[in-house]
């Protein structure tokens, strides 16, 4: 008997439906074709485990599997699940009527117990946007998959209530979650805020401007100043995720299997800080079977690089394209992915080798040239794409031992969420452009246009501290920020002034004794 049951394949953050078809005839022979990967092969050592000890029989017959399309790879073990549902109904042992109503997704135990997948969210969605009634997954994956709104989610423990359910023995209660309920629940709550740092006011202000702009930052300082304690806070003060953000970004996760278990819909803004050590292909993504990186689980939220010249210069060099484009494309031989890599950069690092050059304290052991070239670690395309260098310096001691506490990321948020509302009122005719940050010459030339004394400022400023000339549009970009921070229709030479102050890095003589 041929029969035909549905799963789905996740290709970078989408799905595609998989038709599973199965003949059982006479022989003793199992075929799989549809270019399943070795982990899909293997499914039939679970399968035949999992039915049995579950009181079924697995056929003794000729059983022909075909996965379809053909020429897509199937990888992954979550296809146990419809595979054995299609051998037990092409053996007759379940009943077809329900089988085109819904999609199945699962890997199995060998004692039949359903196992968590990757990628439940986009699988949802796909089966929803194909018309079927509902999506039957595991029930560590049910809240995940319930927020597609539409679609009866079914979470399913063994393999049993499966077939039962399929034969009309048993009704399952389908997982209904409160998509907004849930998405409003938490995405305020923030275990780390910016009423804890001491001193820094100035640090806290390039903070304030670069989430109100969304302007990539780097902080350069010496050990113990502060440096990490307030990149981690940064989150509480950016604006909350949209409900389409936050779709966007759980999405991603879910791909990643990143998802905690029984969470359903990400509230807040990710924020991912990978170590040094880590490899082109974990930062950006990609690999034999091709994943998220890095830069992807942080889309619409913050990406921490510490300690920035301590990685690799090729890791360094593979994130330009991404931090421009704001996505990155893997490609293979028959395919492409996309991931999206909308991200805030920060990063950190000392300005020496050992640390405390420019320390008002301890004496710095480096030479010109030790530092010159820990500095050119980083390189200038690189720097490029980052708006705002801001030095730092430790805090002193009657500020640490002050108990007052200091402003918090709530108010600060305020300021930043009425920047932001400005810049979305101001570009809303410009497709994929959100904030002051991703403005393009042309926009600069229109809305970022220094008044008379501004430009004169500006002029100035190029000539007497020798900055670069990418540091130019950077400045307006930032004064524009900090000119919506204030309400100010134009940017003005106080704007111009303070965003002068944020490209340490770009002036010629920064390094030098």
């Amino acid at each position: 008997m041929l029969v035909k049951v549905f799963g789905a394949a996740v290709q970078g953050i989408d799905a595609l439906v998989v038709t599973i078809e199965v003949n059982c005839s006479q022989g003793i022979r199992f075929f799989m074709v549809g270019l399943p990967d070795a982990a899909v092969k293997e499914s039939h050592e679970r399968i035949v485990s999992a039915v049995e000890h579950n009181g079924y029989r697995f056929p003794r017959k000729q059983v022909i599997v075909n996965m379809s399309p053909a020429d897509i790879r199937k990888e992954g073990a979550a296809y146990d699940l419809p595979l054995a549902v299609g051998i037990l109904a092409s053996d007759e042992k379940i009943e077809t009527g329900k089988l085109s109503e819904y999609m199945l997704m699962g890997e199995l135990s060998l004692d039949g117990s359903i196992l968590p997948i990757k990628g439940a969210l986009p699988i949802a969605i796909k089966a929803r946007e194909e018309g079927f009634k509902g999506l039957i997954i595991p029930k560590a994956n049910v809240r995940e998959a319930a927020v597609v709104n539409h679609l009866d989610v079914y979470g399913v423990e063994n393999i049993t209530e499966v077939i039962r359910f399929l034969n009309g023995e048993i009704e399952l209660e389908p997982t209904v979650i409160d998509t907004r309920a849930e998405f409003f629940k938490e995405y305020t709550h923030f275990d780390l805020d910016f009423s804890d740092v001491k001193g820094q006011e100035s640090v806290k202000r390039a903070f304030e401007v670069a989430a109100a702009g969304g302007h990539n930052i780097i902080l350069i300082g010496p050990p113990g100043a502060g440096k990490s304690m307030m990149a981690k806070r940064l989150p509480s003060i950016l604006p909350p995720l949209t409900l389409q953000e936050a779709l966007e970004t759980t999405k991603i996760h879910s791909v990643a299997g990143r998802m905690e278990r029984g969470s359903s819909l990400l509230s807040q803004r990710p924020f991912r800080a990978p170590h040094h050590t880590i490899s082109p292909v974990a930062l950006v993504g990609g690999g034999a079977f091709p994943q998220p990186g890095e830069i992807s689980l942080a889309h619409n939220g913050v990406l921490f690089l510490d300690e920035l010249p301590e990685f690799s210069r090729q890791v360094l060099e593979v994130m330009r394209q991404p931090l421009e484009d704001r996505k990155i494309t893997i490609a293979r031989a028959k395919y492409s992915i996309e991931y999206p890599a909308g991200v805030m950069l920060v990063a950190s690092m000392n300005p020496c080798p050992c640390g405390y050059y420019n320390h008002p304290e301890k004496e710095c052991i480096c030479s010109p040239g030790t530092i010159q070239r820990y500095l050119g670690k980083i390189s200038g395309p690189l720097l490029d794409r980052i708006d705002m260098q801001v030095e730092i310096v430790p805090v002193p001691f009657e500020k640490i031992s002050d108990t007052r506490p200091s402003e918090s990321s709530e108010s600060i948020r305020r300021r930043v969420i009425a920047a932001r509302e400005i810049q979305a009122a101001r570009f809303a005719d410009y497709p994929g452009i959100h904030c002051n940050a991703q403005m393009t010459t042309r926009l600069l030339n229109r809305f970022a246009v220094p008044d008379e004394a501004g430009l004169k400022r500006l002029k100035d400023a190029m000539n007497r501290f020798h900055l670069s000339a990418r540091a130019y549009d950077r400045i307006l970009k930032v004064a524009r920020t900090i000119a919506d921070l204030e309400g100010s229709e134009g940017v003005q030479v106080q704007h111009i002034n303070e965003a002068v102050n944020y490209r340490n890095l770009d002036r010629e003589n920064w390094g030098d004794r």
